[in-house]
């Protein structure tokens, strides 16, 4: 072989070892401390985003959480579009509290039908039946 050909070679072959691809790493995405405690509704939506962002865990839902915490303290959004904007985000570790399903039926009385149900009860009790 020629020298010329010996020395592309030699590049060649370190330019394998030299050039292995490797995934960059991405920093892990911070929660943003911005809380404001004498404002309350300010530190209610905080409390809010700081909930969801403990239990998120792809680096993708904590960045538009961070966007939305930082555009509703520089004013950019407002309060009820905050919410909408995270609300996906907050279905998606809580969703039998937001969706609907599962809720508690709650079965209301007059006091006077209450009343009649609880002395009938005690009539039996008292009369073993």
């Amino acid at each position: 072989m020629t020298e010329e050909a010996n020395n592309s070679k030699e590049t060649h072959n370190e330019g394998e070892t030299a050039t292995t691809p490797t995934a960059p790493e991405t920093p892990p995405v911070l929660k943003i401390l911005i809380d404001k405690p004498s404002d309350f509704r300010f530190h209610a939506a905080y409390m809010t985003y700081s909930d969801a962002f403990d239990k998120a865990t792809s680096p993708e839902t904590k960045l538009k959480l961070n966007e939305s915490i930082t555009a509703l303290s520089s004013e950019q959004i407002d309060y009820e579009t905050f919410y909408r904007q995270i609300s996906q985000y907050r279905v998606e570790f809580n969703p039998e509290h937001f969706s609907g399903h599962g809720r508690p039926f709650i079965e209301t009385q007059r006091k006077k039908d209450w009343r009649k149900r609880e002395e009938r009860a005690s009539r039996n009790k008292r009369h073993g039946r």
